[in-house]
């Protein structure tokens, strides 16, 4: 079959492949792509966005199936497109998406099914915001209600700082149009820990658990980024974490969201706050995340095709879902200045080393095929992830094949996983 993939990162290169491995894929097409996955794959200059192309595209090459692996392009109802051209597509319907296109909306929806996550307000006007935080407790958490690329939240210590953070999001306008709207809500204290998901429509199954980085510099100090390292399993997911969120959080999701009308077809990505009072729902996601997929899907043992498939049949409940009983842990490799500014087109060097290399990957994130050859060309450039017999191994394994590469301005945090030291 013909598989086209859209989206141009590391979890892109990491659900390519996954799909490279399957039996029943012969042609991997990627929209746009970039140079990692252009070495499994034909890589297509359309955009994510370029609905229309993309459909065109598709019916051209008699694509089989489509994966959008990206937020915006779910989002923006690139799924309803393809199917209404009689395309099959794997990710959730426009209105099914919502659930990670407004913060709003899912804090609304968890209030309403009795979901767990933290007190909140929301607000669409920057003064009403800026008087309700005078009686607010501090620390506390903006979101901006749309998508900004896993940046459109502030953590607040302190009332000033709110308040700024305030006119950031909702007047000066950071981050855009996400920032129409403001989730302000109630800073919960725990572990994080983000569990992937797959969802027919009304059954889901669970993926081994996973812990991001947030954060760009050690100790997770500095700026929020789109996630600068991951671990799989999570050692703090324990089977009582597990049954809780089983119980209330996860079945209850995709029962409120068909009860909405909004039935979710595809992968829910659930962050979680590992609190003293039990597991809360901090946010979801309506795709793979990144770099998320670059941990879970390397440990899945089955054929991804048949898990998408059935997630779009309605049959997931026949899958016996299995991973790996070991771990794995990934280190991205950055533009030194990212996420604020940095420069991009510098050669990679060394990316031979990871060929042949059993359970070592080198995801391609922010890069290039150009004249010089494969060059950076973005803010996270690689995500070098590794398997291990458990996490201690797979880190100390991660770490040593970030030397296997090298290009100018390379930086990455040197404790991801450091966590799992105090277990």
């Amino acid at each position: 079959m013909k598989v086209l993939i859209v989206g141009s990162g590391g979890r892109e290169h990491a659900i390519a492949t996954s799909v490279a491995k399957s039996i029943k894929v012969d042609k991997i097409y990627c929209a746009p792509g970039n140079a990692g996955i252009g070495q499994i794959a034909e890589c297509v200059p359309i955009g994510a966005m370029e609905f229309d192309k993309l459909v065109a595209f598709a019916k051209e090459k008699k694509v089989d199936l489509t994966i959008v692996g990206m937020d915006d392009p779910l989002v923006g109802g690139l799924v309803d497109e393809m199917e209404a051209a009689g395309l099959r597509v794997f990710g959730p319907r426009k209105n099914a998406a919502i659930l990670e296109g407004s913060k709003a909306f899912s804090k609304d929806l968890m209030k309403k099914y009795n979901i767990p996550t933290a007190s909140y307000e929301t607000f669409d006007d920057p003064k009403a915001a800026l008087a309700y935080l005078e009686t607010a407790d501090m620390p506390i958490v903006l979101k901006a209600d749309g998508l900004a690329l896993g940046k459109g939240v502030l953590i607040c210590n302190t009332l000033e700082e709110a308040k700024a953070g305030v006119r950031e999001i909702m007047e000066d306008k950071k981050f855009g149009t996400a920032g129409n709207r403001m989730v302000i809500e109630e800073f919960m204290t725990g572990r994080e820990v983000s569990v992937l998901s797959f969802v027919d429509g009304k059954t889901i199954q669970i993926m081994s658990s996973a812990q991001d980085h947030k954060r760009a510099k050690d100790g997770d100090q500095g700026l929020n980024t789109g996630g600068m390292g991951n671990f799989s399993p999570s050692p703090f997911y324990t089977k009582e974490v597990d049954e809780f969120c089983k119980k209330y959080i996860y079945q209850a999701t995709v029962d409120a969201m068909a009860a909405e009308g909004r039935p979710f077809k595809g992968v829910i990505f659930f962050g979680l706050m590992l609190t003293s009072k039990g597991p809360r729902v901090l946010e979801y996601n309506a795709r793979f995340g990144d770099p998320e997929a670059q941990v879970v899907l390397p440990r899945m043992k089955n054929d991804i095709i048949d898990v998408v498939e059935a997630c779009i049949d309605g049959t997931l409940d026949k899958i016996d879902l299995q991973f790996e009983d070991n771990a794995a842990v990934c280190v991205i490799l950055a533009s030194d200045g990212y996420p604020v500014s940095y420069e991009k087109g510098f050669p990679i060097k060394g990316l031979e080393n990871f060929e042949g290399k059993e359970g070592y990957y080198c995801f391609h994130a922010g890069t290039k095929l150009t004249e010089k050859g494969i060059v950076t060309n973005g803010g996270r450039v690689l995500g070098i992830t590794a398997t291990g017999t458990d996490l201690k191994e797979a880190r100390a394994n991660a770490y040593e094949a970030t030397k296997w590469v090298e290009f100018e301005n390379k930086y990455m945090r040197s404790d991801i996983g450091k966590a799992i030291d105090e277990v």
